[in-house]
């Protein structure tokens, strides 16, 4: 094995390690973007579980917007059980 067939090796592997740690990083910032997205719709619809909730005429202006959101809120009440598997899933925690 020479030295250039070894450092190309070399740079291949970095590449490589390069790459996951890309994929992992959207993966991450998807689920950030999820989260926010709920949090934002218990802001606007915290009446429902007993939050304070803003003025209802802001919040009737801005329900036919939160169609999406008001559809991964019901999604999510599936995963109540066990909120952190999707994180972990994520980051790949056995």
């Amino acid at each position: 094995m020479t030295l250039k067939s070894l450092s190309r090796k070399i740079s291949r592997a970095i590449e490589i390690i390069v790459q996951v740690n890309r994929e992992k990083a959207s993966g991450i910032i998807e689920f950030e973007l999820k989260e926010l997205e709920n949090i934002f719709s218990l802001l606007i619809l915290g009446g429902f579980v007993g939050m304070p909730s803003p003025p209802v005429p802001i919040a009737i202006e801005l329900l036919p917007y939160m169609e999406r959101e008001l559809t991964i809120m019901l999604a999510r009440t599936d995963m109540a059980q066990d909120p952190l598997a999707p994180l972990l899933g994520i980051l790949d925690v056995d």
